[in-house]
């Protein structure tokens, strides 16, 4: 019962997140006909970016239209339902399923409902390194997934931005589409003299003095200037930033994460605590490129189907084999 003693409005299913994750398993859910919540807060990590690439029959497309592309497609069907709404608490119920709280944005109402299985398909909070002007080129020169953006900077002058110990797994990465690299550590990041070798055979060289800041003219990127006042010309490139899981909200369910704090989950996205599920970018290996987080989402709602079949065909057979009064 709500607060006011009126029934908790219920669903089969709500999905918290809104990017192609949680908007595929919300589609093949409620083509499964299962009465599916997505709550989204509308505040997706890859904002700055104007295209979405590789996500076939969409490669090209804005991210925010594939967003309401999708949204519009599960509201076409009767048992879907989308609400703008940063998730509070969800919480398990005596008795089974899951109460979920939820603020409105954007004008929208708040949302306090019951649901039989919850879908956690939220994003990751996205550090950039501290340089002042580095967002004013992030998400038009300087982008963070190589898979995604990496042939529309083919052959450029590019910069790898980072402070953390994977730059040269990066680097090596991003050669397949520039033979003119350079990886800015910041005086941070880890390069060791076996990466530097062996990123040089590939003629990418390294640069270990502590960055100043991005420059560039009227918002496009010509350089990065270094603390000692050097400049070197760069037309763009890649960050590798800091991405930490943003799911307070589910503390109290208990759930089995890993080093970085990213839920584990089987290969059908089940977690450890029954009728939860999760898919996308709080599942590792972390931030995942669209199409794959929507071929997650497909994987998990038909996992979630099953599950609350077999659900059902086992409460009735503890009905029939209670004892007759």
């Amino acid at each position: 019962m709500a607060e006011d003693g009126l029934p908790h409005e219920t669903f089969d299913v709500v999905v918290i997140g809104g990017g192609p994750g949680g908007l595929s398993a919300a589609l093949n859910l409620v083509r499964a006909r299962r009465r599916t919540l997505v709550v989204d807060s509308n505040r997706p990590r890859n904002a700055a970016t104007l295209l979405a690439r590789g996500f076939l029959t969409r490669d090209g497309i804005s991210p925010l239209e594939l967003r309401k592309l999708g949204r519009d497609e599960i509201e076409r069907y009767d048992e879907g339902e989308v609400a703008f709404a940063v998730v509070e608490q969800v919480r398990a119920l005596d008795g089974g399923g899951f109460g979920v709280t939820a603020r409105g944005v954007r004008g929208a109402a708040d949302i306090d409902v019951v649901a039989s299985a919850v879908v956690i398909a939220s994003g990751l909070a996205e550090t950039l390194p501290a340089l002042p002007s580095i967002r004013a080129y992030y998400g038009t020169q300087l982008h963070s997934c190589v898979e995604c953006d990496g042939y529309e900077k083919s052959d450029a002058e590019l910069v790898l931005i980072g402070e953390t110990d994977d730059l040269a797994e990066r680097a090596l990465l991003l050669s397949q589409w520039s033979n003119d690299l350079i990886v800015f550590t910041n005086g941070v990041g880890t390069v060791t003299d076996d990466d530097e070798r062996m990123l040089a055979a590939r003629g990418v060289s390294v640069e270990r003095r502590p960055i100043d800041d991005v420059v560039g003219e009227r918002g496009v990127m010509t350089g990065v200037r270094l603390q000692d006042g050097t400049l070197i010309e760069r037309v763009g490139g890649f960050i590798r930033p800091l991405w930490s899981p943003v799911l307070d909200y589910v503390d109290g369910l208990d759930l089995d994460r890993d080093a970085d704090g990213l839920i584990v989950v089987d290969a059908k996205g089940r977690t450890s605590v029954p009728s939860v599920y999760a898919a996308g970018d709080s599942t590792p290996p972390g931030p995942q490129q669209l199409i794959v987080a929507a071929g997650a989402g497909a994987v998990v709602a038909a996992a979630v189907n099953r599950d609350l079949i077999g659900q059902s065909v086992a409460e009735v057979a503890s009905v029939l084999a209670a004892p007759s009064q």
